[in-house]
């Protein structure tokens, strides 16, 4: 018994831990994206077995992942400590120590790292990126024409030489940086971006720069930002129409935009509509109280529709902040006018005008074209390009300020980018990848890209199975997020094992037991203590048609979770796609045949069908994979992750014409990524 215990990985015991076998089940919910029950498992690891560097490297990479930087840097550096020979240590400390701003030391471990990895075009990038915050931009420049040198088909190293060129105001050296890059992918949405805020530095570019704009929205259509600059281009080439809907769908798409809602504002005052620029400009107001334009154009507003004391109580609070802004002195002393208190008028109009002559002719208007760009669009968006109060104003430069377009940033977040690809789980760059939706599977804690389908996905047994309360937890189907991320919940499953041990080990054993245990090891990513529970399950009932069905959905996150995180092939990271080697081949077929005597013994379970066409698109054998799916269809109608997946393959075959059809259903059916595809393949 203590065998199969120590491979569980949960006897308190650390004596009786298999150290090496839970870092491989940590591995295996690291490549899941689940960090914090690969954190659990690392920690039963190092308690075991604290000289090993491995589980520390891992914990680091994890704990990456969850912004905690300082304790990947601890990680890191325990790792370095007990293996000084691991370059991804030195790579993951100095991605955390970038993250934290400690950009010599983030340098001084991509030197270590590189070493161990020359010429390694990941530790060179993020060097010279760290290098530029530095303040170092030669040296950076150096080390950005090494990996263009050395690496010329690396898109992202133009990317961001282009941008320190164009900070360096060499525009033609950023220009033709930027089409090389986009020369090697035409699917580098911030490369786009960061083209087009180079070509708006003059009116005679907004065109050009309207296309590049356009261009990266379809390549990353929720990225509210890119409608904001979009519309600054269309309002400046007169297209007032498309300038307002693409501020609607920036603020659909991000509620607490405020230089979205801020600009429509300004729009709305301009064609009259007050009540609704009103509504805007306290919209941003309430996101930052102190954002001073969207404050002076509704004091503006309220005056205009005569609501003075409103007015009254905005240019107060705007002089209040900027006591030598002749413009709202003029504004107030026209509040007083209206009101009739003449005296104090007078004495504002006098004062204004004595402040106008005092300053220089020219003002702030050098800010005044675009208003400041923005940073990220969040509730502290308008902040820049505000006055402070040391500023010299005159009333034109005043006008052109609080009433001009505000832009977000053009950068696209390439600076926070930077680090991540390769070290984080999850896809970070821009160009995301295209990947067919995921296996569905049995869960505690199951659920699907969509609640419309959540509602569909209805397994006949599985409620049966429900109904006899003989498993500590409620079962459900979905294909998203089925492992909690609670640390409390994970230790529940721990105990249910512990629980399942005692039972087993004391009692007669019955199938249902075996597979209740199964599914918390499903649940913890321990797939070969899985599949072996299933083993027993169906050794004890052999038409079990969910331990079929689940034993097949555990081989293949096993196969898939083999390779975890690799080291030393350049990058710290997931190894990618799948290698066709016979031993993977292989597996993916024992999957096959467990779904296949699933769907034997459930006739009606759609999702075996759909399972079985996932691992048949990975074997690559696409057109069997397209009859498993119309097989599932057939039996779940409403089945839109199908619809979706049938699409992805019919692309991959270069049939346009049925992945768009299929993707077109998909979307009705309510699979989001559908649209993004759509776009994609136009």
């Amino acid at each position: 018994m203590s065998v199969v215990i120590a491979v569980a990985g949960v006897v308190p015991a650390v004596a009786q831990i298999n150290a090496e076998q839970i870092v491989k089940v940590g591995q295996n919910a690291l490549y899941f994206d689940d960090y914090v029950l690969s954190i659990q498992y690392f920690n039963r690891a190092i308690a075991a077995k604290p000289y090993l560097a491995q589980p520390y490297f891992l914990r680091a990479i994890a704990k990456l992942n969850l912004e905690d930087y300082r304790g990947a840097e601890a990680d890191a550096s325990m790792a370095i400590e007990k293996n000084p020979f691991i370059p991804e240590a030195y790579e993951v400390r100095g991605v955390a120590r970038q993250n934290m701003g400690q950009y010599q030391g983030a340098v001084e471990d991509y030197d270590h790292a590189s070493e161990l990895l020359p010429n390694n075009r990941n530790l060179m990038f993020n060097k010279a990126l760290a290098l530029q915050q530095l303040g170092q931009t030669d040296s950076a420049m150096v080390v950005f024409d090494e990996i263009v040198g050395t690496h010329p088909g690396y898109a992202n190293a133009y990317v961001a030489r282009g941008r320190l060129k164009a900070e360096r105001a060499d525009t033609v050296g950023a220009m033709a940086d930027l089409d090389r890059a986009l020369e090697i992918s035409a699917k580098l949405a911030y490369a786009y971006v960061i083209r087009a805020s180079l070509e708006m530095a003059s009116p005679q570019g907004y065109e050009k720069a309207e296309q590049d704009i356009s261009e990266a929205i379809r390549l990353e259509p929720k990225e509210g930002g890119l409608y904001v600059n979009r519309a600054f281009l269309r309002y400046n080439r007169d297209d007032y129409f498309g300038a307002m809907a693409d501020y609607d769908y920036a603020i659909q798409l991000d509620p607490l935009n405020a230089a979205a809602i801020y600009n429509r504002g300004l729009l709305r005052m301009e064609s009259r509509d007050n009540d609704r620029a009103i509504a805007d400009f306290s919209r941003v107001l309430e996101l930052d109280p102190e954002d001073y334009r969207a404050l002076y154009n509704r004091a503006l507003l309220y005056s205009d529709t005569r609501n003075y004391g409103a007015a009254l109580e905005d240019v107060n609070r705007l002089i209040e902040r900027f006591p030598e802004l002749p413009e709202a002195l003029y504004m107030r002393s026209d509040i007083y006018r209206s009101q009739g208190r003449m005296g104090q008028a007078e004495a504002d109009y006098k004062r204004a005008l004595a402040m106008a002559k005092a300053l220089p002719p020219e003002g702030i208007a050098a800010d005044g074209q675009a208003g400041g760009a923005t940073s990220n669009g969040g509730a502290s968006a308008g902040n820049q390009g505000q006055p402070s109060s040391g500023e010299e104003l005159s009333a034109e430069s005043v006008a052109r300020r609080f009433t001009a377009l505000r832009t977000m940033d053009s950068d696209v977040d390439l600076q926070q980018d930077f680090v991540n690809q390769g070290i984080r789980g999850k896809v970070q760059d821009r160009d995301r990848r295209i990947s067919l939706e995921p296996m569905f599977a049995l869960g505690y804690y199951s659920s699907s890209t969509n609640t419309a389908t959540d509602a569909r996905s209805y397994i006949r047994e599985v409620d049966e199975l429900n109904a006899t309360r003989m498993l500590p937890f409620l079962v459900m189907v979905g294909n998203r997020g089925l492992t909690p991320s609670d640390e409390q919940l994970l230790e529940r499953h721990f105990q249910s094992v512990e629980n399942y041990n005692h039972y087993i080990a004391t009692n007669e054993p019955r199938a249902i037991d075996f597979f209740g245990r199964a599914m918390d090891y499903v649940t913890l990513r321990n797939y070969p203590a899985a599949i072996a529970d299933l083993d027993r399950a169906i050794a004890l009932t052999p038409d079990f048609a969910l331990a079929y069905f689940m034993r097949g959905v555990a081989r293949h996150d096993m196969v898939m979770s083999a390779g975890g995180y690799q080291h030393g092939e350049g990058s710290i990271g997931k190894t990618g796609g799948m290698a066709q080697s016979p031993d993977i081949k292989m597996e993916l077929r024992n999957v096959i045949s467990d779904l296949d005597r699933a769907s034997e013994l459930s006739p009606r379970l759609a999702f075996a069908h759909y399972d079985k066409a996932n691992a048949l698109v990975e074997l690559g054998d696409l057109t069997s994979a397209i009859a498993a799916y119309r097989k599932a269809l057939e039996l779940k109608p409403d089945f839109g992750e199908a619809y979706y997946n049938i699409a992805y393959v019919y692309f991959q075959l270069g049939n346009r014409t049925e992945g768009a059809a299929n993707l077109s259903k998909a979307g009705e059916l309510g699979i989001v990524p559908s649209y993004n595809l759509l776009k994609r393949m136009h």
